[in-house]
Formats: C-alpha cells, sequence, structure tokens
C-alpha cells in the first residue's frame, strides 16, 4: 500500500484507540498513538496473514508491550479479524480484554507483564524453522521494557540461535508510567546495544511510513533484525503529544471530538497480503507408554531423564535446559534427539517464555533446571498459564537433600508457587519407576505441569505393575491396626518407610506422589481408617507445601493435620544431616508420632 492510504489507517487506529478507551474510562492510549504508524505498516504493508488464525504460515506478531492492546484489537478490526465491536473493550462480556490473550483471535500469547514478548517471539520463531515454515515473526515492544533482563536473555539467544525470521521493533516513545526512560530519545544507545547482541540494527523516525517500509525491506536474512524507531508518545493530538501524566489516562469525553479532529482520515482500501499455504497447528502426538526395569537404588531425576528419551518419539515434544542437563538428566533427550534438544543458556527467565512461545505453535515442551531458579521465573510462569498454554517445568536437585550446596540451591518454595498457578499439577516421585512413569503422565495434562526430582539415589519401591494416575496417591504400608497415616512425597517417602520399624506406633504410609490434584478421596479414607490422625513430612517450607495442601483437603471432614517440613534457614551439610537437623527423618517422624499419641 501507498504511503498515503497507511498514514490514513495509522490515523484510523489511533481514533479507535481514543474512543475505545474513552468508552471503557480506562486504558493507555498514549502508548498506542505512538506505535500507530509501525502498526499501519506491519499489519497492512508487511505481514503477510490470512483469517485463519491457526495458520503457522501466517506471519506472527507479538504485542510485548501490552498495555498498547487497544491499538492491536484496532488494526485486527481492520483486517476483519475481530467482529466485536470495539467499544467493548475491557468489559466483562468482551474478549478484548486490557491486555492480550489468546482469547483474541491472532494473538498467540498472553503479554502485558513488559519483557517477555521478545522471549515468546523467538520460541515461535524457532519452533518454526525447526518444522521448515517459512513464515517470520515481529515483536513491539516498549522503550521502558528494555529495562528488563529478559529482554536481553532473549537477545542473546535470538542471536546465538540466528533467529533470522525474528523482527523486533522497539517503540522509543520516551516516556514511561511515571518518568521519562532511562535513554529517552537516545536511539543510537538501543541501538548499540542490540547490536553488540549480534542482531542486525536500523534506527528509523516511527511516525514516517516510508522510512518503516525501507526498514522493513531490510531485514537480514542471516540474524535476527532489530527496527529502533523514535516515537512520541500521544502522537497526533496536540494536548497529549510528547507530554508527561497521560500514561494510562484515557480522554475524557469532552475531548475526544477534538483529539479525533486532530487525526486526519481520508478514504483507504485494505489490502492484506496472505501466505501461499495453510499449516496448521497440530494436536500433540499419543501418549508413550514406556517400563524400565531398575534393578538398584536411582535418583528420580535419572526416572525423568530416561522418560525424555522415551518421548523423543512424539514429534512434537522438544526439550529446553538451563546449562543443567548434566544434573536434571534432560542430556538423555539430547543425546538421542539433539535436533529438538535447545540449550537456553543460564537463563531462567527467558527458558519460560520460549516455552510458552514454543507451545503456542502446537509444540510440547518440556524445561528442566534446578528447582530453586524456577524462583526467578515465576513471573514468565504466571503469563504462560494465562496463556494457557501445555507445558512441563521439572525442578530437580529439591529441598535440602540437595545436601553441602547449601540453601542458595535448595527448592524449598517451588511447590507453593507452583501450586498456586491457575490449571497446575504438581508431580513429586519418590523412586525412578515413578519418575519416569509421571513424566509421562505430564505429558497429557493440558496445562502446566511441574515436576519435582531429587538429586541422590533412592531406594526402587516400585514395579513394572505399578499404575500412576494424575490425582493419584499410594498406600506402601498398611494394616488394620493403623494408629497414624504418614502422608509424603519425594525423599520424605523412604524417611516414613524407615520409621514404620522404629515406631511402636503402627503408622500406614501413604506416597502423595500428586501433590496436585491430591487424592482426596483415598486421603480421607485412610485417615479416617487411622483414627483420624494425620501426619505429613515433607522436605519443602512449611509455608504452602504438602502439608498445607493435605490441611486444606481434610479439614472440611474435621480432620486436623500435623505437618514436619523446614521452617528455618538451612545450611551445607550431608542430606542425612540436613534432613536431621530440620527433623523431617525417620528418627524425628518416631519422636513427633509419640508426642501426637
Amino acid at each position: 500500500m501507498d504511503a498515503v492510504q497507511l498514514q490514513s489507517i495509522a490515523n484510523q487506529l489511533r481514533r479507535q484507540s481514543l474512543q475505545m478507551t474513552t468508552s471503557a474510562a480506562s486504558g493507555h492510549p498514549s502508548t498506542c498513538l505512538s506505535c500507530a504508524e509501525i502498526m499501519s505498516v506491519l499489519f497492512f504493508d508487511v505481514m503477510q496473514y490470512d483469517n485463519n488464525t491457526n495458520n503457522r504460515a501466517n506471519d506472527h506478531f507479538v504485542l510485548s508491550k501490552g498495555h498498547a492492546a487497544p491499538v492491536l484489537y484496532a488494526a485486527l478490526a481492520e483486517a476483519g479479524i475481530i467482529k466485536d465491536d470495539l467499544k467493548n473493550l475491557r468489559k466483562f462480556t468482551s474478549i478484548l480484554e486490557g491486555h492480550p490473550t489468546p482469547k483474541i483471535p491472532f494473538v498467540r500469547a498472553a503479554t502485558g507483564s513488559l519483557g517477555q514478548g521478545l522471549s515468546i517471539a523467538a520460541g515461535i520463531a524457532l519452533a518454526n524453522r525447526m518444522d521448515n515454515i517459512h513464515s517470520r515473526v515481529f515483536t513491539l515492544t516498549g522503550d521502558g521494557e528494555l529495562a528488563e533482563g529478559n529482554i536481553w536473555e532473549a537477545a542473546d539467544f535470538a542471536s546465538f540461535y540466528k533467529l533470522n525470521n525474528l523482527c523486533c521493533i522497539v517503540d522509543v516513545n520516551r516516556l514511561g508510567q511515571s518518568a521519562a526512560t532511562r535513554h529517552e530519545h537516545n536511539i543510537d544507545t538501543y541501538a548499540a546495544r542490540f547490536h553488540a547482541f549480534g542482531w542486525h540494527t536500523l534506527t528509523v523516525d516511527g511516525h514516517n511510513i516510508n522510512e518503516l517500509k525501507a526498514a522493513f525491506n531490510s531485514i537480514d536474512k542471516n540474524k535476527p533484525t532489530a527496527i529502533i524507531a523514535r516515537t512520541l508518545k500521544g502522537k497526533g493530538v496536540d494536548f497529549m503529544e510528547n507530554k508527561d501524566g497521560w500514561h494510562g489516562k484515557p480522554v475524557p469525553l469532552k475531548d475526544l471530538q477534538r483529539a479525533c479532529d486532530q487525526l486526519v482520515v481520508d478514504p483507504y482500501i485494505i489490502v492484506r497480503k496472505t501466505p501461499k499455504e495453510t499449516i496448521l497447528i497440530a494436536t500433540h502426538d499419543s501418549p508413550i507408554s514406556h517400563r524400565t526395569i531398575y534393578t538398584a537404588p536411582t535418583a528420580t531425576r535419572e526416572g525423568y531423564g530416561k522418560a525424555l528419551a522415551q518421548l523423543s518419539k512424539l514429534s512434537s515434544v522438544v526439550v529446553l535446559d538451563g546449562d543443567t542437563s548434566n544434573s536434571t538428566r534432560s542430556e538423555e533427550f539430547k543425546k538421542v534427539c539433539p535436533e529438538r534438544y535447545i540449550e537456553c543458556h543460564i537463563a531462567e527467565q527467558n527458558m519460560a517464555a520460549l516455552a510458552a512461545g514454543f507451545a503456542s505453535m502446537g509444540k510440547l515442551p518440556f524445561a528442566s533446571t534446578f528447582g530453586a531458579f524456577w524462583t526467578r521465573a515465576y513471573d514468565q510462569i504466571r503469563v504462560a498459564a494465562i496463556s494457557g498454554v501445555k507445558m512441563v517445568l521439572c525442578g530437580s536437585h529439591a529441598g535440602v537433600s540437595i545436601g553441602e550446596d547449601g540453601p542458595s540451591q535448595m527448592a524449598l518454595e517451588d511447590i507453593a508457587m507452583m501450586r498456586a498457578i491457575n490449571n497446575s499439577i504438581i508431580l513429586y516421585p519418590c523412586d525412578a519407576v515413578s519418575a519416569e512413569q509421571l513424566t509421562f503422565l505430564a505429558a497429557s495434562h493440558p496445562g502446566i505441569t511441574y515436576i519435582r526430582t531429587t538429586r541422590g539415589v533412592t531406594p526402587i519401591l516400585y514395579n513394572a505393575q505399578s499404575q500412576f494416575n494424575i490425582g493419584g496417591s499410594s498406600v506402601l504400608k498398611s494394616t488394620p491396626n493403623d494408629k497414624v497415616l504418614v502422608v509424603a512425597a519425594g525423599i520424605t517417602v523412604h524417611e516414613a518407610l524407615s520409621a514404620v520399624n522404629r515406631s511402636v506406633i503402627p503408622l500406614r504410609i501413604m506416597d502423595a506422589y500428586s501433590i496436585k490434584p491430591l487424592d482426596t478421596a483415598s486421603l480421607l479414607k485412610h485417615a479416617k481408617e487411622c483414627n483420624s490422625t494425620v501426619l505429613v513430612v515433607e522436605d519443602h517450607r512449611i509455608e504452602g507445601g504438602l502439608g498445607e495442601a493435605v490441611a486444606h483437603a481434610l479439614s472440611p471432614f474435621g480432620i486436623s493435620v500435623h505437618i514436619m517440613g523446614i521452617d528455618k534457614m538451612s545450611r551445607s551439610g550431608t542430606p542425612e544431616e540436613l534432613r536431621a537437623y530440620h527433623k523431617i527423618d525417620a528418627d524425628a517422624i518416631v519422636e513427633k508420632v509419640k508426642k501426637m499419641s
């Protein structure tokens, strides 16, 4: 399309953004006005896409600066993809939420928590290249969010993998929420940073249609491209343009017409480029069934690795790791399927958002690192849950049982944070057999799954006939005379079993390998058979862990729950010393049961 028509479309996008946000009495119109030309050129001159929003052959767009959602909705409405009345923005009854989510056609992943869009886009770009799909991925970031470290993790990753199908446009409109951005309009500084990360970098006037068109025509064929666009926040409306104090403020109704009148819209005809083929996002492959025979004590992380190797048979599975593959044992997948193994290096935030990008293209990502390090990617995980993606996260080296490495390496809060994720499940195997089988089960869950694994070897408790279920549990020791139901998961299952022969009070031992969802029916049945006396033992902080989950499940039935867990700062030591120090070992269980009786 020619520059005159594209300018009119840009002004129409501005008008619609103003009208939407004024109607909603909330939103961020000023940041929409700054990127209107960028959106006009992208959607109506550069990108190829059709109305089938599940077509992977489409060019894809990720709005990292998600608060500019109104201008995206306006562009999609102009393209004929959104049919909803734009004035329903932010209404409970509308799909047009305050920030983009996949409820909206053409939106592949939720954004709005700043700094994540480039990682998501990189995941989409690498997924498509992996499948030899020649579409392009564009992401629009704000200059303020370039202060987020996640952006530079993603920039480094994209350069390392030479993602020449990825283009990042930075809307440098100078003004943040409460003050000017760090480098204001110094676009050369931003350009130098992307260039230093190995990107092909261009600087443009973000309100000049011809400069934007020329920049998009200069996308590099060998590396990712960054287009740094100097813009003005509130562009086109004299009382907003380049003025502080307008972030997150709609134009008052009394001033709306005056603002719109300043935005000249001449007649135009929408013309879209469409891809030559349709490649639908595929459904996941059938589940895998396999049983490894373990003849000696084996770490649960080994079972996870064995399962990944078998899962390589599924074409949808990709495995990501943060330079810990020889610890998490995801290296087992890499050995048999290196072409679908992605080394993310030590950048967990990028890895989590990359996984969401992969999942949005129909891939099934398994991402692994130490359980402690997932805490730094929690925001990316919760936003992935908003996207409704299917992915599996493995946290190895859980609890104080990591031993001598000390408290900075101990995952002690991971169950609590993963329990709070919408539509998540948490699986915590106690031996290599259960680890392998639970990993296979994780592939069937349509949300986020967290698998918690242990560093040290543990005895094999299950056999080839053992069955596992999401929401299941196993009773490993039971007699009609049991007085206390001891509920454990992972490493403390073995401590509980060791306590049986030392306790004069008969104990029933339950392996609650599915922490979320819990097997409430079995918990209730066995609790009642044990005089409604329940003790939970866990290698996790008491706050938010297995114990509180069990207490929540049983409290409606009037059953109180005793909890043994981590309640003080840990230190370096052997796993055995540390479990004794924190009173979650067999001896501590025996003493606790005595006090309860």
